[in-house]
């Protein structure tokens, strides 16, 4: 009797430590042996998006602050540990405003609020269907397509969501077009580039201007088919992508002026096919990805376009093999002082893809293995 009791508390205490133990899963350190160069910036954030309904959204980190260049992977598993499903499923954007990091998770509809400084949680604000961030005078601006995923063309207008930075809490929404994506926050205004996503063929083509007074839409500006980011250069010009129909309508890069009124006017369509794109300085660096019909194959194309006299500088940003290699550009951000700048590739969309980073001049540096899909990254700045 004595014996079949010990077994049994053994059993039962081992079932009550299963119960009760988190499961911590270690980031991954790889050192690249690459000697680091002394600048401002003292990492690169990367979020990778995770296939959609695989829950395997993760964020990794570019560490450009000691003596060779390492990268983490997965980092902030390992840094909330009492996080279930960890980011969660899809992540769509990723930006830091002062001392804070945001994560958008499209598809588990949230933002998640981190120090900058360790990827520590310090917060969550639940956005149905949530797709990008920007910010200006202390309040976070979330774009929303409100409706459930695919929800087809009975999908409602979207909407933009505003947020206290500090307290993180929803102070005012607006109604603005179809399935709204990325946004610009000028002038006592925010544009929002409207995609009608869920509405094909009838994509919305639209950019909503909203006063940020009253968060009511001033008015919709009339752009083209379907369309996507939309960033500001130096010079006030807004810079947006449109995606097409993915048929007979290719994707397309435009410029806008805006007016002393505030409302901007189209003044130049590039004619260049145009996926995502990063401007700094003068220079918008591009990427774009197609489809050709005729082969059944993907087309691909980079380049720089001079935001000034508008005209495209050059069709390529580097002439190096690995960007021939490249299987599926995903997501390029520019280093805003040295101009090298990162291309991500998401392979084949099911399993690691790649972070490949190139000097100033186009010549190949070193990549590193990523996370499933990676798409969008933030600078760290030293303090």
């Amino acid at each position: 009797m004595k014996l079949h009791l010990i077994i049994y508390i053994a059993l039962l205490l081992t079932v009550v430590g299963c119960r009760t133990d988190d499961t911590i899963v270690y980031m991954e350190d790889e050192d690249t042996h690459i000697v680091t160069e002394p600048t401002e910036v003292a990492g690169l954030y990367v979020l990778n998006e995770g296939n959609m309904g695989s829950n395997k959204c993760t964020l990794d980190y570019l560490d450009l602050s000691g003596e060779t260049i390492h990268y983490l992977r997965n980092i902030y598993a390992e840094r909330n540990p009492s996080e279930v499903k960890e980011l969660g499923d899809v992540g769509n954007d990723i930006q830091i405003y002062g001392s804070r990091l945001w994560l958008v998770i499209n598809c588990s509809n949230k933002v998640e609020v981190c120090r900058a400084a360790d990827a520590v949680k310090i917060g969550k604000i639940n956005i149905p269907n949530c797709r990008y961030v920007t910010f200006d005078g202390g309040y976070a601006y979330v774009s929303s397509y409100v409706g459930p995923v695919g929800a087809g063309s009975n999908a409602p207008r979207g909407m933009v969501y505003k947020i206290d930075t500090l307290t993180l809490q929803k102070t005012d929404s607006c109604v603005v077009g179809y399935q709204p994506e990325e946004m610009v926050a000028a002038g006592g205004k925010l544009y929002v580039a409207n995609s009608g996503g869920y509405n094909f063929p009838n994509y919305d083509s639209t950019i909503s201007q909203v006063n940020l007074q009253t968060m009511k839409e001033e008015a919709q500006i009339e752009v083209a088919t379907n369309l996507h980011h939309l960033k500001q250069d130096r010079y006030g010009q807004l810079w947006v992508s449109s995606r097409g129909n993915y048929q007979d309508t290719p994707a397309n890069l435009y410029c806008l002026r805006i007016a002393e009124s505030g409302q901007p006017t189209v003044t130049h369509r590039m004619d260049i096919e145009v996926s995502d794109f990063c401007i700094v300085g003068d220079s918008l660096y591009y990427y774009g990805v197609g489809w050709n019909q005729v082969t059944q194959q993907n087309t691909r194309q980079f380049g720089i376009v001079n935001v000034r006299s508008h005209q495209v500088v050059t069709t390529t940003l580097s002439t190096a093999q690995e960007l021939e290699n490249m299987r599926m550009p995903y997501g390029i951000i520019v280093h805003p002082q040295n101009r090298d700048f990162y291309l991500m590739d998401a392979k084949n969309y099911v399993s690691s893809g790649e972070l490949l980073h190139f000097k100033a001049d186009g010549s190949f540096d070193y990549k590193v293995r990523t996370g499933d899909i990676p798409a969008h990254a933030a600078f760290l700045f030293k303090k």
